[in-house]
């Protein structure tokens, strides 16, 4: 079996040493979506909430959280990102109705950007969810995941 590399020899969790590895154009993209009741989507679409405009402000603490992520998970690394790109749109389709919001990071680095994409992705939505939460008690958030990620 191989030896994980979050952990050291005594099994305790630990920071992976980056350091030999090559810097490269690292980029990774997630989605989510959170479900929404129609007259919760009504009210975002004519900009009616009393919080504000929801998918602008999802969008920009998206990237935030982004910016973020080694902050908040104890194990990744520190990155300096070059592009966090978060976009959330009304989804309106047959059974699926709410928001749904893609998250696209970029870094050189010597380690991957998914987790910074995952969550900038996880808190836009979680930023949905507070700013509908007064008028909508039935919301879910699901299928947050990872649609790819490449380095070059």
């Amino acid at each position: 079996m191989n030896k994980l590399s979050h952990t050291d020899d005594e099994g305790k969790a630990r920071m992976v040493d980056v350091g030999g590895k090559p810097v490269q154009h690292r980029t990774a993209t997630a989605w989510g979506w959170i479900s929404l009741e129609p007259g919760t989507l009504h009210l975002i679409r004519e900009n009616q909430m009393k919080k504000g405009d929801v998918l602008t402000v999802a969008e920009i603490s998206g990237v935030q959280a982004a910016k973020q992520t080694a902050q908040l998970i104890p194990l990744c690394h520190p990155l300096q990102l070059s592009r966090v790109s978060i976009s959330a749109r009304l989804l309106e389709e047959e059974g699926k109705q709410g928001v749904e919001v893609h998250g696209t990071v970029t870094c050189s680095g010597q380690t991957g950007v998914e987790m910074e994409a995952l969550t900038g992705v996880s808190v836009a939505l979680l930023t949905v969810y507070d700013m509908c939460k007064a008028v909508d008690k039935n919301m879910v958030i699901s299928q947050v995941t990872l649609l790819e990620k490449t380095k070059e």
